[in-house]
This record gives structure tokens, C-alpha cells and sequence, in this order.
């Protein structure tokens, strides 16, 4: 069981922060949420204290005797903000200490989760910028808000992550700290994820069963390390990832034409979409109708392989990675499979997957083995997908440093 740290600052989203508390604790966690003064003007202790089983205060003079504004911070095996306000993020940054929270926050040694929440304006001001910086510099983790409905009539960006998008983090930190690095600032990446629909008629397709759950993983690790990511999603029904662009699609020759045109600028691009090989020959105009016998049989077509399309036009420096879901046969295991696979194919990277029987698609878990066109190979064991994301863009980010391009600079 993990010792967690849940702060909540002071701001609308506060609510959404209870949803936040029964994930990590339907997760096997123990946590203990440090609410602001403020915070408690939008949810009272006792909501919280109820669902953590832990009493709550706000200031470091409630049970003095066992000195909580420095035993929480060190016994903590994370700590998460959220709403992270522009106050608090500015509090945190500039080392003050005047509540049981930013106590919390000088003395914690494990690793710290910011999640923002306030109005564009306040999150686009230079001074919450530097406060950011800041915080980034000295190794926490800051994700980029949400784009949305905000308080009011207002929308833009600054909506709190989903909490769903929140407690994956915060569970990639705990099974490794040190996953996210702000390392890809200043890269564009674009991350395709879902699964095609080729239509048969008006109503009927031919698709998969990829829910989107491993690309949106991809996607979120890499705006978390600091990337500019566009997700090019076919028939995903998730929440968008915070700090990304989505474009909607879906068709295999949709994803293909958003994918290639958004890699146009891209330094990186993930094929973790589950894209579709045929394509019916031809589309049905009205309902194909049963009439007590079966229908003609439906002639199939290639659709172009995107995937080395891509490769033949990467920009100089650039990284293309694919996806392989494979299942294993009479003479071959999946990772003979996959080594052909990214043989054939050419391109930097291959994430190979097991799959059927329950794994891969629309499991939240994944496993997976890392092909590099150099030979290397590196195992990921059963987990999170945001585990085998992050294992992915460790490797994306060590080759674009021994590519001597290093991180791009910001704005370029």
C-alpha cells in the first residue's frame, strides 16, 4: 500500500478532486487529503474524511503533537495537487509555508504531481508561466490543464484534467518516479490510437476491437514530458488527454491523410492506432437487407500500408514508431512475428503486443516488448499502459539525444 498525498487547493474544481480520492483508494492506496483554508469553502472536511479515513485540517496547528506539516511531506509516496490554483502553484513555488499544504510540499523527498485548474487568462499570465518553470525545474511534475467548459459561459484552456487522467500519472509515478522527465519540450509529436471503421453500408462497418486506451496512455505520458501533441483518434469514446490537440477520424484513408499531414512539422510519430488492412471493394449506397439467404460475399482491398508510407517520408532526424498486435501461430511465437514485422516495415521503433484473450484491447493493462532497429530489445512487464507508454518515450528521448539534435527549442 502506497502512502498519498492528496492537496486541494482552493478553486471550483475542488469537486471534481472526491472523485480523484475514491480512485486512488479503490486503487489499494492510503490517502490523506490537505485541503487549503479556501479549498474547504467548496468541499467540507467531512466529505473528505469520509472517503479517506483520515481527519482533515488545513492549518499545522490541528493535532500538533504529532507535527504533521513534517511527517505527511516525509512519509508520503506522492504527493498530488489537485486543483492546482495559480496561487497555490505561485505558493509552491516561491517556497512559502503558511498552511499545512505548502509545509507539506517543502518537506515531501518523494515525488510531486501538480494538476492545474483556473481561467485561461490566469494560466496563459507570465507570472503563472515562471511559476511553472520553476516547479518543473526543480523536478515536479506540472500537467497542462484541460481545454473546455470553465466556470460560467466561459471555455478555453485551463480545466482540471480528467481525474481518470490524473490517477494514471499519479500511478505511473508510484511504480516509477523518475518516468516522467520534462524532456521532450519543444518536440511535436503526433500519436495515432483508436481502432478504423471501413463501412460496409450506411449503417454496418468493418472495425476492431481498440478502444484508444494505449495511444490516449502515449499521448498524455509525452504532453506530461513536455511534448506539442496532436492525437489523430479513429472512433475513440475517451476523454480528450490534457495538453493535446485531437483530431477526430475514421477510416484507415482518414487516419492516413491526418496522420501525414500533422507528421508534416512532427519530430515523432507513434502509430498505436489499430488500423484496418481492407477495406470493402465497394460501399453499399442503401442497408445491405436480409432476405432469407445469405448476402453475396463482400469483396475486400488492400488499404496502403501508413505505417511505411510514414518511414519513406520522415523528416531528417525524425522518429517513426508502430505498433504490432500480434498472436502467435503453430511455427512462430508473437516476437518472431514482430521482428519481421519491423524488418519489413523499417522504421525506428515496434511496440509488440500479445493480444486476444482478453489482453491488450480494452484492458486498462498492457505488456509489451520495445524492437529497435538497432537490435536492442527491451521487455515491459504487465501493467498500466502509461508504464509501457513511458517505457516507449524513454527510449524515443534517448535516441533523439544520440541523434545530436537534442530537445528542440521551444516556439521553433
Amino acid at each position: 500500500m502506497s502512502s498519498v498525498v492528496l492537496g486541494v487547493g482552493g478553486g471550483i474544481a475542488a469537486y471534481k478532486a472526491a472523485d480523484l480520492l475514491r480512485k486512488l483508494t479503490e486503487a489499494g492506496h492510503d490517502v490523506t487529503v490537505v485541503p487549503t483554508a479556501a479549498a474547504l469553502q467548496f468541499v467540507g472536511a467531512p466529505t473528505w474524511a469520509a472517503l479517506s479515513h483520515h481527519a482533515v485540517a488545513p492549518d499545522v496547528w490541528t493535532s500538533a503533537e504529532q507535527v504533521p506539516h513534517v511527517r505527511l511531506g516525509r512519509e508520503a509516496d506522492l504527493v498530488v495537487v489537485a486543483p492546482a490554483t495559480a496561487d497555490l502553484l505561485a505558493r509552491a513555488a516561491h517556497g512559502l509555508a503558511d498552511d499545512l499544504l505548502t509545509n507539506t510540499l517543502l518537506t515531501a523527498r518523494c515525488p510531486v504531481l501538480f494538476a492545474p485548474a483556473m481561467h485561461t487568462e490566469m494560466w496563459e499570465h507570465p507570472a503563472t508561466a515562471e511559476n511553472v518553470a520553476t516547479l518543473r525545474r526543480r523536478g515536479s511534475v506540472v500537467l497542462d490543464p484541460a481545454s473546455g467548459r470553465l466556470t460560467g459561459a466561459d471555455t478555453g484552456k485551463g480545466r482540471l484534467p480528467e481525474p481518470a487522467e490524473i490517477a494514471q500519472v499519479a500511478e505511473l509515478l508510484l511504480r516509477r518516479p523518475t518516468a516522467l522527465p520534462y524532456d521532450l519540450e519543444g518536440r511535436r509529436v503526433v500519436v495515432s490510437a483508436g481502432g478504423t471503421r471501413e463501412p460496409l453500408d450506411p449503417v454496418r462497418f468493418l472495425g476492431n476491437a481498440s478502444t484508444g486506451l494505449q495511444g490516449y496512455a502515449v499521448a498524455a505520458v509525452a504532453a506530461a514530458r513536455g511534448a506539442e501533441v496532436t492525437v489523430v483518434a479513429a472512433n475513440v469514446g475517451l476523454p480528450d488527454p490534457a495538453g493535446t490537440e485531437v483530431v477526430r477520424v475514421g477510416s484507415a484513408h482518414e487516419l492516413q491523410e491526418a496522420v501525414e499531414k500533422a507528421a508534416l512539422d512532427g519530430d515523432v510519430v507513434v502509430m498505436a492506432a489499430a488500423v484496418a488492412d481492407f477495406r470493402p471493394a465497394a460501399l453499399a449506397p442503401h442497408k445491405i437487407k436480409k432476405r432469407g439467404a445469405a448476402p453475396e460475399p463482400v469483396a475486400l482491398e488492400l488499404n496502403d500500408d501508413i505505417l511505411v508510407g510514414l518511414v519513406a517520408r520522415r523528416r531528417p532526424g525524425g522518429l517513426v514508431v508502430g505498433f504490432a498486435a500480434e498472436t502467435g501461430d503453430d511455427e512462430h511465437t508473437v516476437l518472431d512475428h514482430g521482428r519481421a514485422k519491423l524488418a519489413r516495415k523499417g522504421c525506428d521503433l515496434l511496440v509488440v503486443n500479445a493480444v486476444g484473450g482478453g489482453l491488450a484491447f480494452g484492458s486498462t493493462d498492457n505488456a509489451g516488448v520495445i524492437l529497435g532497429s538497432d537490435g536492442s530489445e527491451t521487455e515491459v512487464e504487465r501493467g498500466p499502459k502509461s508504464v509501457l507508454a513511458a517505457a516507449l518515450w524513454d527510449a524515443v528521448a534517448s535516441r533523439l539525444t544520440s541523434s545530436g539534435g537534442g530537445p528542440a527549442a521551444p516556439g521553433r
